[in-house]
C-alpha cells in the first residue's frame, strides 16, 4: 500500500461522515492521479466529478485547473483534500469554492498546516523513516531529511525558505479565509504525517501530538455554504 492509499483510507471516514446524503452532486478539487475519494464516492451512491490537472482518464474526470472549470450547474458538495494550501491565490480559489456550492451546500476540507511542521516534529519522523524500496524515488519526507542536511541552515530556517519557495499558504490562513465565507460547522486538528512513516499509525502519531512531542499538523473542517 503506498503512503496515498494509505492516506485516503484514513481520512475517507471523516469525509463520508459530513457529506449529504447521496445521490448529491459532489466535486473533489484536486483529486491527483489516484483519482482521490472519487471512486469511493461513487461507489455510495454519489454523482461525483474530480478535478485535477493530473486526474486519472474516464467520464469522471476532469483533467483542467480547479479555477477554469466550469461545471453545469452549482453543486451539493465540494471535498477538497490537500489541494488549498498550495494554490496560487488562496482568496480566488476559496471565493470559486463559494460561488460552485450551492446554497446549503456541504465544504468539506482536509488541509495540511505547514507552519506546526517544527523541529521537535520534523525529527520524530525522520527517526521513522524506512530506507525507500530499490528503484523508487525517495519520498517527500527523505527529500526533506536530505536537503535540511545539505542547505546547513537551521530547521525553522529551512522550513520557511521551502515554504516560501514552494508559494505554500498557511494552515491558519486557509482557515481563516474559510471561515470568512462558510459556516463552519466542524473543526478539528490531528495526525498527518503517518501514512509516510514506516510502521506508525495514525493512532501512534495521535499518541505523539497527545504527550506534546510533536505538533498537529493535520486539519480536518467541515462548514456549510449560507
Amino acid at each position: 500500500m503506498t503512503p496515498d492509499d494509505r492516506w485516503l483510507g484514513a481520512v475517507w471516514p471523516f469525509v463520508r461522515g459530513q457529506l449529504p446524503p447521496a445521490p448529491a452532486q459532489v466535486l473533489e478539487v484536486g483529486c491527483g492521479t489516484l483519482g482521490g475519494f472519487v471512486p469511493a464516492l461513487l461507489d455510495d451512491g454519489y454523482q461525483a466529478v474530480g478535478v485535477d490537472p493530473e486526474a486519472p482518464e474516464g467520464p469522471d474526470y476532469r483533467r483542467i485547473e480547479f479555477e477554469r472549470y466550469e461545471p453545469p450547474q452549482p453543486v451539493q458538495c465540494v471535498v477538497a483534500s490537500l489541494s488549498l494550501h498550495h494554490v496560487a491565490e488562496l482568496d480566488e480559489v476559496l471565493d470559486r469554492l463559494q460561488d460552485l456550492l450551492a446554497p446549503g451546500g456541504v465544504l468539506v476540507v482536509v488541509e495540511w498546516a505547514w507552519e506546526r511542521f517544527d523541529e521537535a516534529t520534523a525529527g520524530w519522523c525522520f527517526a521513522r523513516l524506512a530506507p525507500p524500496p530499490p528503484g523508487e524515488e525517495p519520498g517527500w519526507l527523505h527529500r526533506h531529511q536530505e536537503r535540511w542536511a545539505a542547505s546547513g541552515q537551521p530547521w525553522e530556517g529551512y522550513l520557511r525558505a521551502w515554504a516560501t519557495e514552494e508559494g505554500l499558504h498557511p494552515g491558519e490562513a486557509i482557515v481563516r479565509g474559510l471561515d470568512a465565507r462558510f459556516d463552519r460547522r466542524r473543526y478539528a486538528e490531528g495526525p498527518y504525517l503517518f501514512a509516510a512513516l514506516a510502521n506508525t499509525s495514525e493512532v501512534e502519531e495521535q499518541a505523539a501530538i497527545d504527550t506534546g512531542l510533536i505538533q498537529a499538523g493535520g486539519i480536518r473542517y467541515a462548514a456549510v455554504r449560507a
